[in-house]
């Protein structure tokens, strides 16, 4: 019914910059609330950054000044620019889609993306 696809990940040296880009699509009829999510091996899936229609943003302290989050409503797409990377923000991040209406059903659904990895070494 929903599909997300990210794309933008790779290798990168600490200090330098990424954005990671992710699209929503199908019988989409509203997204309340956007994000992204990251899961470094050992460790459990965090919360990196989202963003609700309505604009409001939050994100995890440890990007806080380095990572912005950009939503647009019309093309169901968010972006995660990241910069000063450091080695610790080596993981595979997710795209999440929450509180979705689905076209022809009753309820409110969550999608996750397949991920993308992001590694930050010299």
């Amino acid at each position: 019914q929903v599909q997300l696809v990210e794309s933008g990940g790779g290798l990168v040296q600490p200090g330098g910059s990424l954005r990671l880009s992710c699209v929503a699509s199908g019988s989409i009829s509203s997204i309340s609330v956007m994000g992204w999510y990251r899961q470094a091996p050992g460790k459990e899936r965090e919360m990196v950054a989202t963003v609700t229609s309505g604009g409001a943003k939050n994100y995890a302290d440890s990007v806080k000044g380095r990572f912005t989050i950009f939503r647009d409503n019309a093309k169901n797409t968010v972006s995660l620019q990241m910069n000063s990377l450091k080695p610790e923000d080596t993981a595979v991040y997710y795209c999440k889609t929450e509180r979705v209406r689905v076209i022809g059903t009753t309820g409110l659904y969550a999608y996750w993306g397949q991920g993308t990895q992001v590694t930050v070494s010299s």
